[in-house]
């Protein structure tokens, strides 16, 4: 069966499935995700606004307003962040204050959904897929809070939670590439950027045309590997400074404020007594030397971090020439959206293939 390769998903909500024209590749997309039919009847603006210089700023990928008038949150997220979970609530919460004024009723608060596609490991569990909702039991039955007759009238619906707002993660990494569900195809193409030609999941086929990286223009080419490429080198030169300098750093902090620690702690020593003055000094000059170590050794390491970066980033632009001509791409358009030469790209190619 023959795999065809797509541009990420991040770069499409940004520049193609934004057009009316395109908006059935999310609706399928929403429609598996949510196990019911979704029609989207408008895409926002992809940032929160921000009401001060001191409120937060709410980075939403993508906003989406269904036609029975729930709100959609989507969000891609390739970078870890311990407080992600409070992100997510934040954006929910930004959304719902942003679509009530104060002399609607609360009853108008729309349903929020929250898309997460994370592709870090996002908490700890042994799944791919998580679903989050407000469930109200009761301490003693343990049954389920439900609405009365007049409220159902209202909403619609029979559950409290079917009010508030849901949440949905999406670990990308987690996932093992064996799609057994119309789901699963969703997330090996979020995963691997590919589409295999026996997937039949809601919007793919849409996605195979609109997606289609050979059906881009010269310049989207151009646009397309520039991003991939930009985001591949401050991936690498992040990892390596953090790494190296951390490890760096840590080691002659230790060695310098050892140092520092004795050389103070002897001075303060003989001046408040041999006994006490050295344990206080040791430990005064220990805690003092250490930060002072630390932060001369993360500047140097960082410094030796970021030249490997550098190092790792030329690798990565001769491995990306490679793949983009296996994939097919004339020498001619790898040289517009790479800098290289002509000449340079052939040189790469003869040797490394």
């Amino acid at each position: 069966m023959k795999t065809r390769s797509m541009i990420s998903f991040d770069w499409a909500m940004k520049r193609l499935l934004r057009n009316k024209a395109n908006f059935e590749v999310l609706e399928g997309f929403l429609s598996v995700l949510l196990h019911r039919k979704i029609i989207i009847k408008n895409i926002g603006e992809s940032d929160g606004n921000q009401e001060s210089k001191d409120d937060k700023y709410n980075r939403v990928d993508i906003f989406v307003e269904a036609d029975d008038k729930e709100l959609v949150i989507i969000e891609l997220q390739y970078d870890s962040e311990d407080d992600y979970f409070q992100r997510m609530l934040y954006g929910v919460s930004k959304s719902i204050t942003e679509h009530i004024s104060q002399k609607q009723a609360y009853s108008t608060i729309r349903k929020v959904y929250s898309i997460n596609i994370v592709y870090f490991d996002l908490g700890i569990g042994d799944d791919y897929v998580y679903h989050g909702i407000s469930r109200f039991t009761g301490l003693h039955t343990n049954t389920e809070l439900q609405l009365t007759e007049k409220q159902f009238k209202i909403y619609g619906k029979s559950f409290v939670d079917e009010l508030y707002p849901e949440y949905y993660i999406l670990k990308v990494n987690k996932f093992n590439d064996v799609a057994k569900s119309p789901l699963d195809e969703w997330i090996y193409y979020l995963k691997n950027n590919k589409i295999k030609d026996e997937f039949k999941a809601p919007g793919l086929d849409k996605a195979r045309n609109v997606l289609n990286f050979d059906k881009l223009s010269d310049e989207e080419k151009r646009q397309y590997w520039y991003n991939v490429e930009a985001k591949r080198i401050k991936n690498s030169e992040m990892t390596t400074a953090y790494t190296d300098g951390e490890i760096k750093g840590k080691a002659k902090g230790l060695e310098e404020g050892k140092a520092k620690g004795l050389e103070e702690g002897k001075a303060i020593g003989l001046e408040e007594g041999k006994t006490i003055g050295l344990e206080e000094g040791k430990t005064i000059g220990l805690e003092e030397g250490k930060a002072i170590g630390e932060a001369i050794g993360l500047e140097k390491g960082e410094a030796i971090g970021l030249e490997k970066g550098r190092a790792e980033r030329d690798e990565l632009k001769i491995q990306m020439v490679v793949n983009a001509d296996r994939e097919g791409v004339p020498i001619e358009t790898i040289s517009a959206f790479s800098g290289l030469s002509i000449e340079q790209i052939k040189k790469i190619l003869e040797n490394n293939l």
